[in-house]
């Protein structure tokens, strides 16, 4: 939609959202006032001639503008912005186009959440994801993915990570992509003997500028980051805890185990 007709229509939307909360355009100033005071900034301020150019479609209104707006009406900020050809629902899509190296940490989803998530796996122009690291969200590069397929992932509480494209420090235990749960509680490293290679824990470890997800162990000091036996990488070691801090356990895991475009993996 070109700018002309997405304000054009953002207008008339703004038009029908004022009468039916049945206001003039005098009164809806008035009330932007109130904005005003308890914002403590001008930029909120509707002026009844700038509500008037508004709804003729002559321009579209700022952010601050919007929410002034949204707290008026009634409605949410976002059903404002979209009536001028926005959808913010397309903002971890759009994320997508440039996802970060490193492997990072999921944070957790916000409650409003629509029923789907995404994990990320490839970008669209096709660069990886080549590192470990955090993150505030999950992305949208595999796909929407139904929350029902991840109802054993705490969503709501827990931290995550996500395995970066070329790590294959755990492979294929973990495999490159992976989102992987962390339990934050559980930062001591469990003792003891393992009947096999899936009872012993994996740990997601912060250091100085990168992540790494890894078996770990303790020495003379130093935090040993242990990968998988078959893997390229070799054992680091970490003075600790200046260099080396303990995320959390990793508890959980959902990853692909093919890739989907048929190609091979190379470990």
């Amino acid at each position: 939609m070109e700018r002309r007709e997405a304000n054009i229509a953002g207008g008339k939307k703004l038009r029908e959202l004022r009468r039916r909360a049945g206001l003039g355009m005098r009164e809806v100033e008035r009330l932007s006032l109130a904005v005003v005071e308890r914002k403590k900034s001008r930029d909120f301020y509707l002026s009844h001639t700038w509500i008037s150019d508004i709804e003729k479609g002559i321009f579209r209104p700022s952010v601050f503008k919007m929410y002034t707006l949204s707290i008026i009406y009634q409605c949410k900020p976002e059903e404002i912005i979209a009536h001028f050809g926005l959808d913010l629902k397309e903002v971890a899509r759009d994320q997508a186009l440039f996802g970060l190296p490193k492997t990072r940490l999921v944070r957790t989803a916000p409650k409003t959440a629509i029923e789907k998530v995404t994990l990320p796996v490839r970008l669209k122009s096709g660069e990886l994801l080549e590192s470990t690291n955090l993150v505030d969200r999950l992305v949208d590069l595999w796909g929407d993915i139904p929350v029902a397929l991840l109802k054993d992932l705490d969503l709501e509480r827990s931290v995550y990570g996500l395995i970066g494209l070329k790590d294959y420090t755990m492979y294929p235990i973990l495999r490159p992509g992976s989102i992987v749960q962390i339990d934050e509680g559980e930062r001591t490293l469990a003792g003891g003997k393992w009947q096999n290679e899936h009872e012993r824990p994996i740990y997601f470890i912060e250091l100085r500028g990168e992540y790494i997800c890894s078996w770990c162990e303790i020495r003379a000091g130093n935090l040993l980051s242990v990968p998988y036996p078959n893997s390229k990488y070799e054992i680091r070691s970490f003075v600790y805890p200046r260099e080396a801090d303990i995320v959390g356990r990793v508890t959980g895991v959902a990853m692909r185990i093919a890739d989907r475009r048929g190609a091979s993996e190379e470990p």
